[in-house]
């Protein structure tokens, strides 16, 4: 049985009357479980508030490869629906830790409750406040130690890239350097003349030209090898020592056999080390060109963070729109090319600055981008299009996926709520998108249709300030 006393355990109900108490105990049922047993479930209807008289209860969403505690709950609380919530299904399932023991009443109850109890109401509504301030900032800090790990795990791909062609260049440059000396020796030791000397030095500089214009799109694969292949046929004809390993890098330099022809009949006998003086002339200036492709993507990709990021910036201020989607889409690189996507941007480049959070909002464009490639199937098309109105600045982001089924389209804003597969997604993505939009006194919307979803974000010209939280 409750109990006038098992009430006023709960500062909630400890001044209340007893007459208002006295209704209440009559309306409530008393509820016990013992460890491990389920008070409710996902996705059952949010119908009765609980007050915990004994034990602990935690609240969970249980599913395959997602398991995340939502809350935990003892004596003292007030958990449940509560007067006014909007509340109609529970997120998670609430599973006993120990026996507990609690009183629910049922939501049919509030309207006489309120009537009777008005000074509980008012005590409900602020703990309702409270509760989602709450939830409000831990979904927000899970969403972005989701987004984080995502993050992390694409930029090491991304970062492990470049800095493996840099070491394993760096660490072959040394070997190749050995090589060069010993053919610039060995031209060294021949009698050859000024004017032999300054055509395999111009031999040297055109090979070097060409590897500012390798383009390994320009050939098929099958003319390139055939290419290599006339090379090593004609220098194995002419004496010339392991032509299979100079006839790829020759190729490379744009050397064809005429061009061999006309080496051999002007620098004679010193063909073979001339040869391979070119060879790893080209090479060393192909390592030095992939070093420096590979620092420079190790460049674009750290500032790419710095600027999603705003490092060392203040957190509000005048952001440019295009440079937080390019950012985005430079961390996300990975997950693009992996599905093979082709983005297309069109920017309205007049676009003015707006006064913002860039951090936030890049986390926005960061969880509509993730959520678009997820839609798509391989070879699939993303398009970014940013544009104005006399007061907003609007950003849209359509996918070619399957689109949002017409019957989930009120619920995709929910917390908690995913279309996506059992332990695909956390269903916080779409939830923070809102709240970070809001915050910017601006609107999200969706429309949707079998190849073509668009969220469509609008955030205010004005620079008349951001709600606070």
């Amino acid at each position: 049985m409750i109990t006038l006393q098992d009430l006023r355990g709960i500062k909630t109900f400890e001044d209340l009357p007893d007459d208002q108490l006295a209704w209440f105990i009559q309306e409530a049922e008393e509820v016990s479980a013992e460890s491990g047993e389920v008070v409710f479930r996902e996705g059952d209807p949010a119908d009765h508030m609980f007050i915990f008289f004994e034990g602990e209860l935690q609240g969970r969403i249980e599913r395959p490869g997602n398991d995340l505690r939502i809350f935990i709950a003892g004596p003292g609380d007030i958990t449940g629906v509560l007067p006014f919530s909007r509340l109609r299904q529970f997120s998670g399932t609430g599973r006993a830790m120990g026996r507990i023991r609690l009183a629910r009443i049922h939501r049919s109850v509030f309207p006489e409750m309120l009537q009777r109890m008005p000074k509980l109401t008012e005590r409900l509504v602020t703990l309702m406040l409270d509760r989602v301030r709450e939830m409000t900032r831990a979904t927000e800090q899970r969403d972005k130690l989701a987004a984080l790990g995502k993050l992390a795990a694409g930029l090491a791909h991304e970062l492990n890239n470049p800095a493996a062609a840099v070491k394993r260049t760096a660490s072959s440059i040394s070997d190749v350097r050995h090589e060069l000396r010993a053919a610039f020796l060995s031209i060294d030791r021949l009698n050859l003349t000024r004017e032999q000397r300054i055509y395999i030095a111009e031999c040297e500089v055109v090979a070097l030209k060409a590897v500012d214009s390798i383009d390994s799109t320009a050939i098929s694969s099958i003319e390139r090898a055939d290419r290599e292949q006339a090379l090593e046929d004609w220098m194995e004809s002419h004496g010339v020592i392991e032509p299979w390993k100079l006839a790829p890098t020759l190729a490379e330099a744009q050397i064809d056999t005429p061009k061999l022809e006309e080496i051999e009949r002007i620098v004679g006998d010193a063909l073979n080390p001339v040869l391979v003086r070119i060879n790893y002339s080209f090479v060393v200036a192909r390592m030095i060109r992939e070093i420096e492709h590979g620092a420079s993507r190790i460049f674009e990709l750290v500032q790419a963070v710095k600027e999603y990021t705003y490092m060392d910036q203040a957190p509000e201020q005048e952001i440019d729109i295009h440079a937080g989607l390019e950012s985005t889409l430079t961390i996300l690189a990975y997950k693009l090319r992996k599905k093979s996507i082709r983005v297309e941007r069109n920017f309205d480049r007049s676009i003015p600055k707006i006064c913002a959070f860039g951090v936030e909002l890049n986390q926005v464009w960061t969880n509509l981008i993730v959520n678009a490639i997820d839609a798509m199937q391989d070879g699939g098309a993303l398009k970014l299009t940013t544009s104005q109105d006399p007061f907003d600045v609007v950003v849209e982001v359509q996918d070619s996926g399957a689109g949002i089924a017409p019957d989930v389209q009120s619920r995709i804003f929910d917390p908690f709520f995913t279309t996506k597969g059992v332990g695909e997604g956390t269903g916080l993505g779409l939830d923070t998108a809102m709240r970070v939009i809001k915050k910017h006194r601006g609107e999200i919307d969706v429309r949707s249709q079998p190849g073509e979803t668009v969220f469509r974000v609008s955030i205010p010209k004005a620079k008349n300030g951001v709600h606070s939280q």
